[in-house]
């Protein structure tokens, strides 16, 4: 189980095509199972009334998962150029920033 914790692993291309590595696609196996998982909530609970959050602009499911994933894209790249590698910590502020903005946005 060491190996899922070592960069080595995470980063060695996984072919010649492109820079594709184990890293990358679970970032894009993340944004289509997010992406997915919002439509079968909105199939399941269709609607989804926009409601006035802490920044006080509507906003609706799918407009929260956008915040969400945009703000997090900053604070990686943000934490990318302050402090560099392991990506664990801004990880974890992700993951706090998405329940803030689910909660009070």
């Amino acid at each position: 189980m060491d190996f899922l914790f070592d960069a080595q692993w995470w980063t060695q291309p996984l072919g010649t095509w492109m820079a594709w590595t184990r890293a990358t696609a679970a970032f894009f196996i993340f944004i289509a199972a997010a992406i997915t998982t919002m439509g079968l909530v909105e199939r399941a609970y269709p609607g989804g009334s926009p409601r006035r959050g802490i920044f006080a602009i509507d906003t609706t499911r799918g407009d929260r998962l956008f915040i969400t994933l945009l703000g997090s894209a900053f604070i990686f790249l943000g934490w990318l150029f302050f402090f560099g590698t392991p990506l664990w910590w801004p990880l974890v502020i992700c993951l706090i920033w998405g329940a803030f903005v689910f909660l009070f946005v």
